[in-house]
């Protein structure tokens, strides 16, 4: 019987961080060596002031030009998230750390502006989030999300949203605000609806029934919506995209887009702990076609290939999804952005 320590958690273990030089291991100088035993770790904030916060993204596959991060580190546990090797730059572990030490940015509103206000910036969408979920818990308590979004309505700039909680609702008034300018697009990230393996890969995201009542409330408010079926794991959940692409469209949806899972750095070790002790029977199907799908390797970097693999595994993900989204999508898409209302220089700061 497996014990439920680490209940709530997505990764299981702490791999050691690749940039520091000392490491902890269980290796008695006798020979003993002693089954790791990890505490389940609570939440902890730490903050940290930079002196910005909009960053230029050069990645030229990933669907965004500009993107802000209130948080880094993500209490959602996913246990595939390519973003947890970032946590390593902070000294941190990309495991258990990733998940429960929450980097917080609190003077994130401020710098927003101080950026809006710059002569040289031409309004463009940013995207909050794409590193880590910007309504992951923590920001019911901090609320810095919520500041963001005022400053964008207070100085009529474009933003896009991607989560996997229905916080988002909490700020529906702001939302609608947006969407009477065209400057809003969010985006809902559903892995599956299996109930049972949400809860296991994503085990504080909020469930696919919350998500798809969500996307109800938001385009009964006239608010645009779009999905990520992402990622997309061979053997454990690729073959939902109809069923999923299907209730987001019932639901509202205008579109959808996927990822294939690439499991780069330590994530590699997390995940393969992870499917090893929840999925031992699928442990050898699930790895090899992960595998298949990056030329031979679980992780990939190539631009492009990275996203949605490569050979006959890839092919038919693509292939069943593209039949899902013409089934159930076809000539619906998001509205495009609306430039021309910012207010350069703004009415007057927040701060």
């Amino acid at each position: 019987m497996k014990d439920d320590h680490l209940a709530g958690r997505g990764a299981r273990i702490q791999p050691a961080n690749r940039f520091l030089l000392r490491k902890f291991v269980q290796e008695h100088h006798e020979g003993i060596d002693e089954e790791e035993y990890i505490q389940r770790p609570e939440t902890e904030i730490l903050y940290e002031s930079p002196s910005k916060v909009v960053n230029k993204v050069t990645s030229p596959d990933v669907g965004m030009a500009y993107s802000l991060n209130p948080y880094q580190g993500c209490e959602h546990g996913c246990a595939y998230c390519y973003a947890r090797t970032t946590h390593e730059f902070w000294g941190l572990s990309a495991g258990l750390d990733f998940e429960s030490k929450i980097i917080v940015k609190k003077n994130a509103p401020e710098l927003l502006e101080k950026h809006l206000l710059q002569r040289s910036w031409k309004p463009q969408p940013i995207v909050i989030s794409g590193n880590t979920d910007c309504y992951q818990p923590i920001e019911r308590r901090l609320g810095i999300t919520r500041e963001l979004l005022k400053v964008f309505a207070r100085y009529r700039h474009p933003v896009g949203i991607i989560t996997k909680n229905v916080l988002l609702l909490r700020d529906l008034d702001i939302l609608e605000d947006l969407t009477r300018d065209k400057l809003v697009h969010v985006y809902f990230s559903i892995t599956t609806l299996d109930e049972k393996l949400r809860a296991k890969l994503e085990p504080r995201t909020a469930t696919s029934r919350k998500k798809l009542e969500a996307i109800r409330k938001l385009t009964n408010s006239g608010i645009p919506v779009g999905i990520m079926n992402a990622p997309l794991i061979p053997g454990l959940n690729h073959h939902e995209s109809p069923a999923i692409l299907k209730a987001a469209a019932d639901a509202g949806a205008l579109t959808a887009g996927y990822t294939v899972v690439r499991l780069n750095g330590t994530i590699g070790d997390i995940f393969e702990s992870w499917l090893k002790e929840h999925f031992p029977d699928r442990y050898n199907k699930v790895w090899n076609q992960v595998s298949q799908a990056h030329g031979g390797k679980v992780n990939d970097s190539e631009w492009g290939r990275r996203i949605k693999g490569e050979g006959p595994i890839a092919d038919s993900i693509s292939q069943l999804f593209s039949a899902a989204k013409d089934a159930t999508m076809k000539g619906r898409r998001m509205p495009d952005y609306n430039t021309s209302v910012f207010r350069r220089g703004g009415n007057y700061t927040l701060f």
